[in-house]
């Protein structure tokens, strides 16, 4: 399986439709940075968000891995945040990302373009629901109540938007009827 590291959106935003079972399935592992975990598991359960305990138990199982960053990395890391005007935590995962030659998923729509200028492969949230829909992981239905959910509360989705993602899930549906 291609390796995949993670920033910490997509992670809470599929642990908060609670979906975590589709990374799971679809990577059998998933890396992040020890400052990624802090985020979604130390912050997280400091505000008492539900979706951090479900994160623990995926770090707890072993198919969410932190990994450590050499010295080494960690300047990088600096001195690719102070180039790129991102965080330095940013800039850790791309540079894991890189170092893996992993695919990497992000709902930061300007990390991901800079990931890409890395040579990096890029899904956001709506790329895993619609490859777990393509994959029977969850049905239409489940995918059009995540994007109700999340365009509510996370994404703040315009109705262009909304429509856009939907209709790529009914593409993605009529594509594996006609299979």
């Amino acid at each position: 399986m291609q390796a995949v590291v993670s920033d910490s959106g997509p992670l809470i935003h599929i642990a908060q439709i609670n979906r975590l079972t589709i990374l799971q399935i679809l990577f059998g592992r998933v890396e992040v940075t020890s400052n990624v975990r802090v985020e979604v598991v130390d912050e997280g359960s400091r505000r008492k968000r539900p979706d951090a305990k479900d994160l623990n138990e995926a770090f707890k199982d072993g198919w969410l891995k932190t990994q450590t960053l050499s010295e080494q990395t960690l300047r990088e890391a600096a001195r690719l945040a102070d180039g790129e005007g991102i965080s330095p935590f940013d800039a850790e995962v791309i540079l894991l990302a890189e170092q893996e030659k992993a695919l990497f998923l992000s709902d930061d729509t300007a990390l991901a373009r800079l990931a890409e200028m890395y040579g990096l492969t890029t899904w956001d949230t709506w790329n895993l629901l619609l490859e777990a829909l393509s994959r029977n992981l969850i049905t239409i239905t489940e995918l059009e109540e995540a994007v109700d959910a999340l365009g509510k509360k996370k994404f703040r989705l315009n109705q262009k938007q909304t429509l856009e993602i939907l209709q790529a899930a009914k593409r993605v549906q009529s594509r594996k009827k006609g299979t």
